[in-house]
């Protein structure tokens, strides 16, 4: 079974990154928790994460975040856990649930990082600090972190352009970005756009809804079509799960050896890049990013201040300076396997190299 005993601390990781975006009201962003009498360890944590279809949420992010804060509160912390399961509607709900419950403090990934922003408003107004967690929720949060979005999009337009060498400008590349509600996509997009634009031919370019492989699926059938099979040479795909929407694609339409970019370093994904199916993934460390996530909030929680933690400012469309922490990022190739996500814990060579992929883990040296 995979493993995620990361040994990198989050305070090591954080990285700095100039404030940006514009803010149409102060507050919510001060480095210490909202006034109230100070709490103890037995504090209670409400945890909103947005969706079950990405592998990351429930192998990984969850379970350490609940790790955390029993660590950071001597086992006495409680973490109260719900899945929106892509479906905006339902988060609010259950950010009202939450309330209801009288959580110390809230940390969420949200669906709609717009659509939420009453929500957090309400928590706020009953006392409640939230702590946005991967995507940089709008309202008057507390405390933010997440990785260096822009960064991801230019490490995946590199490699990308690494892959097509002097093929760069021979054909058409499709370009895949994630979900419009979701302000990393757009970050993400703007980093690969400042890479890629004068140097490929882009030949369609989608928003795919909800981030779902099968939209992705179905958003690459209809570029094959349109662009004709023989006139691609590569797709930037924003993350692993619709990287393998897109290769069932390809496959079916006998379209191979062209590079393919991801991101989560998945399991799948790790597996597609053994086999030469896709090119590459940008690997996310989720420890430094649940441990900073879970120390803003037990500290909010605790009435302590944040600034031990939250080394950086960042601002979002509604709230300016938000104490943050950032967490770098990796290219993810067949060639770095073995020094990133397995020597870091995050799956054994056994997890890896399955009787399907054993062949190909040899070829490559991954035993």
């Amino acid at each position: 079974m995979r493993r995620a005993a990361f040994a990198v601390a989050a305070g090591a990781m954080a990285v700095s990154l100039a404030a940006c975006g514009s803010a149409k009201q102060s507050g919510g962003g001060s480095s210490s928790a909202s006034s109230g009498a100070k709490k103890g360890d037995a504090i209670k944590v409400g945890l909103l994460l947005p969706e079950n279809q990405t592998a990351r949420y429930e192998k990984f992010d969850r379970p350490l975040i609940e790790k955390k804060v029993k660590e950071l509160t001597n086992g006495k912390g409680e973490v109260v856990y719900a899945n929106a399961k892509q479906d905006a509607s339902q988060q609010n709900q259950q950010v009202e649930t939450m309330i209801t419950n009288k959580v110390d403090v809230l940390i969420v990934d949200a669906v709609d990082s717009a659509a939420i922003q009453n929500s957090v408003q309400k928590a706020k107004e009953a006392g409640i600090p939230v702590v946005a967690y991967d995507r940089l929720a709008q309202g008057p949060i507390s405390a933010y972190t997440s990785f260096d979005n822009e960064t991801v999009g230019k490490t995946q337009g590199e490699a990308l352009l690494k892959a097509l060498g002097d093929k760069a400008k021979s054909g058409k590349i499709v370009m895949m970005n994630g979900s419009v509600t979701d302000p990393n996509a757009a970050q993400f997009k703007k980093g690969a756009h400042e890479v890629l634009d004068g140097k490929v031919n882009v030949g369609k370019e989608y928003d795919t809804k909800d981030w779902k492989p099968e939209n992705a699926n179905t958003n690459m059938e209809g570029a094959i079509s349109a662009l004709g099979k023989q006139n691609i040479v590569g797709v930037y795909s924003a993350n692993d799960g619709m990287a393998g929407g897109i290769i069932t694609a390809l496959k079916a339409a006998g379209i191979s050896n062209i590079p393919v970019t991801g991101q989560d370093a998945e399991l799948a994904g790790v597996q597609r890049i053994v086999s030469g199916d896709q090119y590459m993934s940008v690997y996310k460390p989720y420890a430094p990013e649940a441990d900073a996530a879970a120390e803003m909030a037990v500290a909010l929680a605790q009435g302590k201040s944040l600034d031990s933690v939250a080394k950086d400012k960042v601002d979002s469309p509604t709230t300016k300076q938000v104490p943050s922490v950032l967490v770098p990022v990796q290219s993810l190739t067949k060639d770095n396997i073995k020094d990133t996500v397995v020597k870091d814990g995050v799956y054994t060579v056994a997890d890896i190299c399955t009787a399907q992929f054993k062949a190909a883990c040899d070829k490559i040296g991954l035993k």
